[in-house]
């Protein structure tokens, strides 16, 4: 009997998840019983994956900078990678204004709506809003400042510092590649069975996959806002749901363009990881199996994954951007506000360079778009309007961050010859 491939098992865990929270939320005491004991194992599944997220960065990294063995092939790809990044950022944002300017899905929410949304939310935009009040304090090189960090084991012990620990990976795989190959010999072979161990320690979390995202479903589903709130929210929601899916379609075209393989190629690989991705709305929870995806499935080496991933997961957040550009639109809409051209050139400038910034973490997009709403003039207090349905909205855009994460894996790989 044919084995069950892993996206398989992963969609009917989600699908079962589903049921289950529906099921349950129409019992007495069910929701409470979903938190208390079946939440945890999704918490837990989530852990996991963010447990081994830095070792897999550290071992990935250094072994495929060390791999090189030319500082000039390092140079190459790397300029490569970061402007292709740059050049999908700025689309995304781009689609987002455009979409949001054409179907105006503030303008369809009530003075009432609004006041009520504001009133519910208050404490959540108040936290939200002093987060990202402590960002705009810290000047403008602050970033460049937090990406260098002053001790690396501090660094590593926490999954918000992921460009400091990409950091030091990457200057100690130039420190191996600038000395002789005797002298570096031992680490090498030092990060290259760490890496083994890590990618099978990967293989072991995944065997939980299904349950984990069971799990994270169900739970979802009973702490869901009420139906009346995704209708007044549901343009908003079709707006931005609209944006992603024109991403996912932008990244398809542009590989079949760029390496000639097939659409649905692309798409069953990548299958696995935009599931989880979907489960766990982290690209950091997501890496490990992204980098499995695109080395085994879409045949990026092992050389262009190790580099182009881990920097993706931190600074590629192309369903971020169009959040962003949509729901700042959106909010000034919501508020009768007319915002000019200049103001919107602003957001994408703006937004560019916060998705860069954000955390590859559940929502921490949200904290960013302070900022944005901040530099755009519109109510920052307006963020309690797309609060309710921020969730399951985040997990969408978790999926085209991972799914551009591959597609600029590919793109690099072909471009330097290192695609099957």
């Amino acid at each position: 009997m044919k084995k069950l491939a892993l996206h398989w098992k992963i969609l009917i865990g989600m699908a079962l998840g589903v049921l289950f929270g529906l099921i349950l939320s129409f019992v007495d005491n069910g929701d409470r019983f979903i938190s208390d004991y079946i939440k945890p194992f999704g918490t837990i599944f989530i852990n996991l994956l963010k447990l081994i997220a830095v070792p897999l960065i550290l071992a990935s990294l250094i072994k495929g900078v060390s791999d090189l063995k030319d500082i000039s092939k390092l140079s190459k790809m790397g300029g490569r990678t970061i402007l292709t990044y740059l050049i999908t950022t700025l689309t995304a944002v781009t689609i987002g204004l455009i979409l949001v300017n054409i179907i105006k899905p503030g303008e369809s929410i009530s003075v009432d709506t609004r006041n009520e949304l504001i009133e519910a939310y208050s404490t959540d935009t108040k936290a939200k809003q002093e987060a990202a009040a402590k960002q705009r304090e810290s000047g403008p090189l602050k970033a460049l400042v937090d990406m260098v960090p002053s001790n690396i084991f501090l660094a590593a012990s926490n999954n918000r510092n992921m460009l400091q620990v990409i950091f030091f990976a990457l200057f100690f795989g130039i420190g191996m590649i600038l000395l002789p190959g005797k002298e570096v010999k031992a680490v090498k072979e030092f990060f290259d069975s760490f890496n083994v161990i890590i990618l099978k320690l990967i293989d072991l979390i995944m065997l939980s996959a299904p349950y984990g995202v069971f799990a994270l479903l169900a739970a979802l589903v009973v702490e869901a806002p009420s139906i009346e709130l995704f209708k007044a929210l549901a343009l908003y929601a079709i707006t931005l749901l609209l944006g992603l899916s024109i991403m996912i379609f932008i990244y398809t075209i542009v590989v079949q363009l760029f390496t000639k393989k097939k659409i649905s190629f692309f798409m069953k690989g990548m299958a696995p990881a935009q599931l989880l991705a979907f489960s766990t709305s982290s690209s950091a929870a997501t890496l490990p199996v992204t980098m499995e995806c695109v080395k085994d499935k879409l045949g990026v080496d092992k050389e262009v994954a190790s580099f182009v991933l881990p920097i993706g997961a931190t600074i590629n957040m192309d369903g971020t951007s169009v959040y962003q550009g949509v729901a700042a639109v959106f909010i000034a809409q919501a508020f009768g506000l007319d915002l000019s051209l200049t103001a919107q050139l602003g957001i994408v400038f703006t937004a560019t360079l916060a998705s860069i910034g954000t955390a590859a973490v559940p929502s921490a997009g949200i904290v960013m778009l302070v900022i944005v709403l901040a530099q755009a003039g519109i109510p920052e207090a307006g963020l309690a309007l797309i609060f309710a349905i921020d969730r399951p909205l985040d997990m969408c855009r978790t999926i085209v961050n991972v799914t551009g994460d591959a597609a600029v894996s590919m793109i690099v790989g072909k471009s330097i010859g290192k695609l099957k």
